[in-house]
């Protein structure tokens, strides 16, 4: 058995031999190598071109919320609130708002100043200037390739007001309570908050 194992190392050193020892063979295991080596060092740049569009393409779409989404997600946050004051029972919330999100926009900004002075015969000078701006929304290309402003800033819109039903409404400490809370929360003045009994 190891006799048998020998012989056939001996067959596969020579047959390798063979092959190193033979121009042909040896250039083309060479230019072989040099490819792999080549499409391994590609196949990197590639995945990081890819990488790099995607993460460029996250950062420049804002996620933008809807009036709708904005309401829902104060009126479910208001409710969780809500429903840990004590004696308030089970609440249902209402918001309004006042002014929907607004989006501010980055913009270049051109201004041109002309001038022109004129002189009569009589010595008399008449100065004339004339200035013109030019606003322009910087725009961008964005992921499916059409052309939008550039946001800077997103302004969140302001609630209008707040209607709270809850069992405990026509108890005056919860309802104190509960417009303290709101009004807080909110940065709202007492006025825009109705605490109501739920029937």
């Amino acid at each position: 058995m190891a006799a048998r194992e020998k012989e056939d190392r001996k067959e596969s050193v020579s047959w390798i031999q063979k092959l190193a020892e033979n121009d042909i063979w040896r250039k083309v295991i060479l230019i072989l190598g040099f490819a792999g080596i080549a499409l391994i060092f590609l196949s990197g740049i590639f995945q990081n071109h890819d990488s790099k569009a995607t993460n460029a393409q996250a950062e420049e779409e804002p996620t933008k919320t809807t009036a709708q989404e904005y309401t829902q997600q104060v009126e479910k946050s208001l409710t969780e609130l809500i429903g840990n004051i004590n004696g308030a029972g089970s609440v249902k919330v209402l918001v309004t708002l006042e002014r929907n999100t607004q989006y501010v926009y980055a913009t270049e900004e051109k201004k041109t100043t002309q001038s022109t002075q004129d002189q009569a015969a009589n010595a008399t000078v008449k100065n004339q200037e004339n200035d013109s701006r030019e606003t322009k929304y910087i725009l961008v290309k964005g992921a499916d390739g059409s052309q939008q402003a550039l946001a800077v800033t997103e302004v969140e819109p302001i609630v209008k007001g707040v209607v709270v039903v809850c069992e405990g409404g026509n108890q005056p400490a919860v309802q104190k309570d509960i417009i303290d809370a709101v009004t807080t929360a909110l940065n709202l003045s007492s006025a825009r908050v109705c605490v109501i009994k739920a029937k």
